[in-house]
């Protein structure tokens, strides 16, 4: 519900053009308020459409509990962006915008033509139809609603407003303009802010070179994955030669990540035979070969070929490779030790940022009255397959309503 328009006109300031942004303008200009949004990069939307380019997962079908839960330890309080706004919620404002949705297999649910850019336009269009206006290549470096900041390509330039709202994005991708270089302003003003750390990455691996030189960018397509503290799942994902990456480990890297925080490094448990029980495959391993090489062997009864079988070599050594019972377990729980994660800008998101304590119950910074934060700079995180964006979306619904009522109340 949106909040009823301010008696006297009242102008928010916007800083940061994403998802969280965005939405956030559009329904402070829809409560009447004078709405300026500013940005750093040429365009807006910039990490949105790059995401979008193999399809754009815009959200997912899944609800209720289950879709809560995907925010981990902070899912009581995204979920209470998530009961203003939730996936059903994004479909049918994405239906409204007139963009056709559906859901894939997976439960994701995608725009009709699985692509981002004309979303984005219809949106934008939507925006400035209600007045929202665009400042372009303006970095801010003063957050001060009364004495706002920004660097230009023509200098500095000035600018107030009687609330503002960030929507700054985390550290990941900075090239599309997620920097993480509001962090040590919003510290040295007094806001709690975690350290941003890598989420949905890949992982650092100690392969061999001889296996990362013939297996780099080989894909697993048909295996399951558990570690220490999940049980396995199937699914896929690329061997590096950093390592590895790829849906499967991203869904799983909040837990890898703080495991290896804690411990110097985390097992993932490969099973490189998921549709074969562990008896059928010591069965299969132990059948006679004749005269086949082992590796043909395992090829004729398994299907175990290409980075499959260079795996098995890779992570046994001879003698373990020719043991029958220790091959077997191998193939069902094959032990893969995760050194680090990839550096934070080759990340699809971000963890930490601007600590929920540090907001009150409006998404307001109870350091600087006036200012609110939302979208990926706030301290949560989520897998991959639309859940990012509907708690961004969420988030910047959220800030926006707690601007106005602040903006009311004054």
């Amino acid at each position: 519900m949106i909040s009823s328009p301010i008696s006297t006109v009242a102008s928010v300031a916007i800083i940061g053009g994403g998802p969280a942004g965005l939405m956030a303008a559009e329904v402070l200009a829809q409560a009447g308020v004078s709405v300026d949004l500013y940005d750093a990069m040429p365009t807006v939307g910039r990490k949105f459409l790059l995401a979008g380019k193999g399809g754009m997962n815009i959200t997912h079908a899944e609800e209720g509990a289950a879709f809560r839960a995907r925010y981990g330890a902070r899912e009581s309080e995204v979920a209470q962006w998530l009961a203003q706004f939730d996936g059903p919620a994004v479909r049918g404002w994405i239906e409204d915008l007139g963009i056709a949705t559906f859901v894939g297999s997976s439960g994701r649910v995608f725009p009709a033509d699985m692509k981002a850019a004309p979303l984005l336009r219809a949106w934008l269009h939507r925006l400035r139809e209600c007045g929202v206006r665009f400042h372009m290549r303006h970095r801010c470096v003063g957050f001060a609603p009364a004495a706002l900041r920004f660097d230009t390509p023509g200098g500095e330039v000035t600018a107030r407003a009687d609330a503002v709202i960030l929507a700054l994005g985390g550290g990941s991708w900075a090239r599309l303009g997620s920097t993480g270089a509001w962090v040590a302003p919003l510290r040295a003003l007094g806001v709690e802010v975690a350290d941003l750390r890598p989420s949905n990455c890949g992982f650092e691996v100690d392969w061999s070179d001889y296996f990362k030189q013939r297996h780099a960018g080989a894909p697993l397509l048909t295996v399951a994955v558990a570690t220490d503290q999940a049980p396995a799942r199937k699914g896929q994902f690329v061997i590096t030669a950093h390592g590895v990456e790829g849906s499967l480990i991203y869904a799983l890297s909040a837990p890898l990540r703080e495991q290896i925080a804690r411990e110097g490094s985390a097992t993932i448990w490969l099973d490189l035979a998921p549709d074969f029980s562990a008896d059928k495959v010591r069965q299969e391993v132990a059948h006679p070969r004749g005269s086949r090489s082992l590796s043909s062997h395992l090829q004729s009864r398994l299907g175990l070929k290409g980075v499959k079988a260079a795996l098995l070599h890779e992570c046994l050594d001879k003698a373990q490779y020719q043991d029958v019972d220790t091959l077997a377990a191998a193939i069902k729980r094959l032990p893969v030790v995760l050194r680090r994660a990839r550096p934070l800008d080759e990340a699809i998101s971000s963890a930490g940022g601007v600590r929920f304590e540090a907001l009150d119950g409006q998404s307001m910074l109870r350091a600087l009255p006036g200012v609110f934060a939302c979208g990926e700079m706030v301290d949560w995180e989520a897998p991959t397959g639309g859940y990012l964006l509907t708690a961004c979306f969420a988030s910047g619904r959220a800030a926006a309503r707690g601007a106005l009522d602040w903006l009311g109340a004054r």
